[in-house]
């Protein structure tokens, strides 16, 4: 293999292995809470 497909075998590798933490990360129950409440605010009244 030469180095130019070796480099984006490597790219390809990692942005799969970021696209995996980050849905481990926004399905996680210990984010499930701080989740809800932000998706409560557009519906909360405005203060003042």
């Amino acid at each position: 293999m030469d180095n130019i497909t070796t480099l984006r075998i490597a790219a390809t590798l990692v942005s799969f292995a970021t696209f995996i933490g980050i849905l481990v990360w926004a399905y996680s129950r210990r984010n499930a809470q701080a989740f809800e409440e932000a998706a409560r605010l557009p519906f909360e009244e405005d203060p003042s």
